[in-house]
């Protein structure tokens, strides 16, 4: 179908598919406990505490976990030079860090977050009903000779544009489950040999992202044994997510960052399906109220969530639908319409949209390599960009004027969640490097 987007001021750069801000009007104050909303903020507590009864078996399965008892956790580091070479020393900044989950342990992006995650609850449920574990009992049964054949014979099936592939294929095959991941063309061949590797069945579409996830729901429902991760609709992935807010609460307040109506903080979310981001968001938000201010970021031909909530449509738009393309190197953001699910909890609790270029994101990569030793891939670069749009631009200062921010934004807090990268082959980092060195013209 064709749609045509309602007057704003982003309309004409996006859809031109140049860099733009979008500004959500309707986010509203205390948008979190809106009750037409599908769920509840007690819900990320339920996450945190899910998390900490998965950590002994988790520890057991992925020995990388040791050192955190079991805990899926990144660093929070402060950009001291980076923020330099991105022209942010100014002190109208504030302070900057970066949420480094491209170094996420077990499977190197965000998406350990809700894959690990959603499995390991999808095998804790299998076998409490099984007898296996019991209520209470010691969660490291699921990792016995006997859960494990339990487990063979059912299979985790999930579309993906690689990361989120990663992250269920790596936590099903370590429980012993099979596993067949549903990729779309754009998909990077370097993840789907690592998938194939770790004994991953792999099934390579010639189509997008919405086609990969499309094949892989109606090949579950047409055999009670398989269990899909449902990319689109999980609520369980979201609170997955959601469950990475208080672990950066503390990391703040550990770094002297005070979060409140004079001290806000940005967070810049690079956008796929929604998910990761809402997930995400809507934690910070459950913690910190209206002092957290969330923006999704996408790439200029694939800005979905931005189409589809500037559209104000209730039924989801495509970018296709407003005669983008949908193409990007950043892979993990190439999706074409975002989740119907996630975009009805971001309605009221997102601040808005930005889009970034292609080159911009190599350029990223290689200042956040070369100032500070951060191992991105392209997708997880797309957040730099927040600072800049919210201090700088028309549509940010129209956004700091309408919350109140004008004077605040010295003693403001920028943070910039990477997303992946961990797991690029050194081969394909330094073509990375290389692009991105071309573009800042350095000798």
């Amino acid at each position: 179908m064709s749609v045509t987007l309602p007057n704003d001021p982003a309309r004409e750069d996006v859809l031109a598919g140049r860099p733009a801000l979008w500004l959500n009007p309707n986010l509203k104050p205390d948008g979190i406990s809106d009750p037409s909303l599908p769920i509840r903020s007690a819900q990320v507590s339920e996450a945190e505490a899910n998390w900490r009864i998965l950590a002994p078996v988790l520890k057991t399965c992925f020995p990388e976990l040791e050192a955190s008892n079991g805990m899926i956790l990144s660093q929070l580091i402060e950009a001291k030079d980076l923020r330099k070479a991105l022209g942010y020393a100014g002190p109208e900044y504030g302070r900057v860090f970066v949420k480094a989950d491209n170094d996420l342990p077990v499977a190197g992006s965000i998406k350990a977050r809700g894959g690990v995650y959603e499995v390991f609850m999808y095998a804790k449920q299998m076998a409490e009903k099984r007898g296996i574990l019991t209520p209470g009992g010691d969660i490291t049964v699921l990792a016995s000779a006997q859960a494990r054949a339990l487990f063979a014979q059912h299979t985790i099936a999930v579309g993906s544009t690689g990361n989120l592939g990663l992250s269920v294929g790596i936590a099903a095959r370590a429980l012993g489950f099979r596993a067949v991941v549903h990729m779309s063309s754009d998909a990077k061949q370097w993840k789907v040999d690592r998938l194939t590797r770790l004994g991953v069945e792999v099934v390579q579409h010639k189509a997008d992202y919405t086609t990969a996830v499309e094949c892989a729901r109606i090949d579950a429902e047409g055999d009670p044994t398989i269990y899909f991760v449902d990319d689109e609709r999980s609520e369980m992935l979201f609170f997955g997510y959601s469950a990475a807010a208080s672990e950066l609460a503390a990391q703040l307040e550990a770094a002297g960052v005070t979060v409140d109506e004079e001290h806000p903080l940005f967070i810049y979310l690079p956008c796929g399906i929604g998910g990761a981001p809402g997930g995400a968001a809507y934690g910070l938000k459950a913690i910190f109220g209206d002092a957290a201010h969330a923006f999704f970021v996408e790439p200029v031909q694939s800005p979905c969530a931005l189409v589809h909530m500037m559209s104000g449509s209730k039924e989801l738009v495509s970018v296709y639908d407003v005669g983008l393309t949908n193409r990007t190197e950043a892979d993990g953001m190439a999706v074409a319409r975002m989740s119907a699910f996630v975009a009805d909890v971001m309605k009221p609790i997102l601040s808005g949209v930005f889009t970034v270029a292609d080159d911009d994101l190599f350029r990223w990569l290689w200042m956040a390599e070369t100032t500070q030793s951060i191992r991105l891939e392209p997708s997880a670069t797309a957040g730099f960009a927040g600072p800049e749009f919210i201090v700088k631009s028309t549509q940010g200062r129209a956004y700091q004027e309408a919350q109140g921010l004008k004077d605040k934004l010295a003693q403001a807090t920028h943070v910039v969640w990477t997303t992946g990268g961990a797991f690029v082959p050194e081969d394909q980092f330094k073509q990375f490097l290389e692009r991105g060195a071309s573009l800042v013209n350095v000798d």
